[in-house]
């Protein structure tokens, strides 16, 4: 089944604690802290794979999980760092935040990749902590808390020539007469379901990705029939083969409706060359009314291209045309730089709020994060906490906002006591 859009959930790994501990041998009575640091959390990468054409591998997994970091040890022994997580998609592949609908990354080249959640850092052990005054420090970090994401993919397929028109074009014999693709064919409205590739030759050496689009409908661009879901493959080609069935009662006002949906689905799609090719003509009926439909094709000045796919009647030709037009137009250069992650907001901010029940609450990314990397059984750790309050400024602002002796503060997950 072709999927073209999902929606998942990520998770790097959680960087693995250090460890407070001390060098224990024999004859040897002032070992010193030789705490391990730990290991550094996976990463999540998405990475593009050729072989790849569908998302359907994301409809029975929607969740990803690097590994997390494992703990330190002692002898001043590193944890093991969590493997990254490696996701591989088809070319083509954008990546949004489903929860604030920023793009992420756009994904088009093989083996291109994309960093969408950092493994956390791994905690330092107390070896780090050692001074001339404080000789046995029991102050370690716990691992940097991982980070999560829902993200929506949504996939749209990178072919040179796209063929489009209203269903029962001939779209898909058009596709199966120049390419060795073999998409399903019949005589009824919305055979095509989902878009179809071929690859044609033009040569010995040349050859042209070509995509029919399932058959639009007018609504197409605000949903109506299969349209809204499949315009979005229409973007990525260069070139448009826009096929009209000749035996329609108005073949031009046909082709008049389609760019009207083009165009009100994203301007950009009114803007693509387009060759207009007449499907059918060996049908009798058509061929009773081909001039007339020439001269109102000629009238709006729009060079028409007769053909029957089904006969193969000049469908080489209009490859060539297609191919030709192609060649006229510059290839745009994709950026292949990794988007820079910045954040909106500054992660040493912070927040006081008194909750209902007189209890203080503080919240910020730098505050939290640090809660969740502390020790608070070990008292080095926790004087180390108190003096990173100090630092940004969380202790000043509380005592300005009224915090008294034995207040219950809550930062992240932790619950703790004020005391002067």
């Amino acid at each position: 089944m072709f999927i073209d859009q999902v929606n998942i959930h990520v998770r790097s790994g959680k960087g693995g604690d250090g460890m407070v501990h001390f060098r224990r041998e024999k004859f040897v009575p002032l070992g010193g802290p030789d705490g391990g640091d730990g290991g550094k959390g996976g990463d999540v990468i998405f990475e593009v794979r050729a072989t790849l054409n569908t998302l359907s591998a994301f409809r029975q997994n929607e969740k990803f999980m690097a590994e997390d970091g494992k703990k330190g040890g002692g002898s001043e022994m590193t944890g093991r760092g969590g493997k990254n997580l490696v996701i591989y998609v088809p070319p083509g592949t954008v990546i949004f935040d489903a929860e604030t609908g920023a793009l992420l990354g756009d994904l088009t080249s093989p083996g291109q990749q994309l960093l969408v959640c950092k493994g956390g850092r791994g905690g330092l052990g107390n070896q780090h902590y050692a001074t001339s005054r404080n000789q046995a420090p029991r102050t370690a970090e716990r691992g940097e808390p991982h980070e999560e994401k829902k993200l929506r993919l949504e996939l749209k397929l990178i072919a040179d020539i796209g063929i489009i028109g209203l269903p029962n074009a001939g779209k898909s014999t058009l596709l199966a007469a120049l390419t060795n693709a073999k998409p399903k064919i019949g005589d009824y409205p919305f055979t095509t379901l989902e878009p179809n590739l071929g690859v044609a030759n033009i040569d010995d050496d040349t050859t042209v990705v070509m995509a029919d689009i399932p058959g639009l409908i007018e609504g197409a661009a605000e949903g109506a029939g299969l349209g809204h879901d499949f315009l979005r493959h229409i973007q990525r080609t260069r070139v448009l083969i826009h096929m009209v069935d000749g035996l329609s009662e108005d073949p031009l006002a046909d082709y008049t409706q389609i760019n009207s949906e083009l165009a009100l689905f994203d301007p950009k799609l009114a803007t693509k060359p387009q060759i207009v090719a007449l499907n059918k003509i060996d049908q009798p009926d058509v061929q009773e009314r081909l001039d007339e439909i020439k001269a109102g094709f000629k009238k709006k000045k729009i060079e028409l291209f007769t053909l029957s796919a089904m006969a193969r009647t000049n469908t080489r030709d209009l490859l060539i045309a297609a191919h030709q037009r192609l060649a006229e137009i510059p290839v745009q250069e994709l950026d292949e730089s990794l988007p820079v992650y910045k954040p909106d907001v500054d992660p040493n901010q912070f927040a006081i709020t008194r909750e209902e029940d007189g209890n203080w609450r503080v919240t910020g990314v730098a505050i939290e994060r640090s809660a969740k990397m502390t020790y608070f059984e070990h008292e080095g750790s926790l004087r180390r906490f108190q003096k990173l309050l100090e630092k940004l400024g969380v202790d000043k602002a509380l005592r300005e906002a009224g915090v008294e002796e034995g207040d219950t503060v809550f930062i992240g997950d932790f619950e703790l006591e004020w005391q002067e």
